[in-house]
């Protein structure tokens, strides 16, 4: 299987292109010549897609990827440019951190496949998304700081995806990382050659795509809250949650079957 779409897209060909398989929807960024920077354009359909996914049954698990030589490398600064007023810098913000919080709130997983660069709001996307796969030659940067924007919105992501002190380093610095160090301090889940990538995303979709659909929506929304709170308040909510869940039917079919030592059967 092939890292990406090689091709260019058609002038009128849209900015995002979703294909569905085996519970699996696979989102790309097409903005190739753009690196995928994330215009408003790119940004409202990719968010009119996850509304419409969010209610999709059918979808277990998402993947984003970009198509072209890069993931993504941020904002569209020329679109930015071309009007920068408060009132229109203020939308693409506003655009985005609801775009992230869609991401991170969407009752599936998010995987995102990365190659070549995702900066900036690239590299958000990366944080945001619930695991990771990039290839080798993956490069991560948050750099605002060179260009005298500072990346304030994706470190919201990145100081919640990797630690403290590596976070800063990136804002601070604005240079970019290699895999390896990505890997290293959990931007990432996993590095493999080019070539390899698309067969090493899709074997983690599918295994995922194989448990209990509303057991892992659960688990999702659960990691989320339970990480913002104290020690005592996320064991009381955890409690909680285990307990709903163990009501659940397919809580129950699957103890049933390892205790009958068979494969589970999920209700939905």
């Amino acid at each position: 299987m092939s890292a990406v779409p090689s091709t260019a897209p058609a002038p009128d060909e849209p900015v995002l292109l979703r294909e569905d398989a085996g519970g699996i929807a696979t989102l790309t960024l097409n903005r190739p010549s753009a690196r995928n920077a994330l215009s408003l354009g790119l940004m409202g359909a990719l968010q009119d897609t996850l509304d419409a996914i969010r209610e999709d049954a059918t979808v277990r698990v998402v993947v984003l990827r970009g198509a072209g030589p890069a993931f993504c490398a941020g904002h569209d600064l020329k679109e930015m440019r071309a009007d920068p007023g408060r009132e229109a810098t203020e939308r693409v913000f506003r655009t985005c951190a609801k775009l992230m919080l869609s991401l991170a709130r969407l009752p599936q997983p998010v995987i995102a496949q990365v190659h070549g660069i995702a900066t900036a709001a690239g590299c958000q996307l990366v944080a945001t998304s619930d695991l990771a796969i990039c290839t080798r030659e993956a490069r991560f940067a948050t750099p605002g700081v060179q260009i005298g924007l500072f990346c304030s919105t994706p470190m919201v992501a990145l100081s919640r995806a990797v630690s403290r002190k590596a976070a800063m380093e990136m804002l601070l610095l604005g240079e970019p990382i290699d895999a390896a160090e990505a890997l290293r301090i959990g931007l990432v889940n996993r590095v493999v050659p080019g070539d390899e990538i698309g067969d090493a995303v899709a074997a983690m979709a599918h295994r995922i795509a194989g448990k209990a659909r509303r057991v892992v929506a659960i688990g999702k929304e659960a990691f989320g809250w339970q990480i913002e709170m104290g020690l005592d308040e996320a064991y009381a909510y955890a409690a909680e949650v285990m307990t709903r869940n163990m009501m659940m039917a397919d809580a129950r079919e699957g103890i049933d079957a390892f205790i009958q030592k068979r494969p589970p059967i999920w209700e939905g």
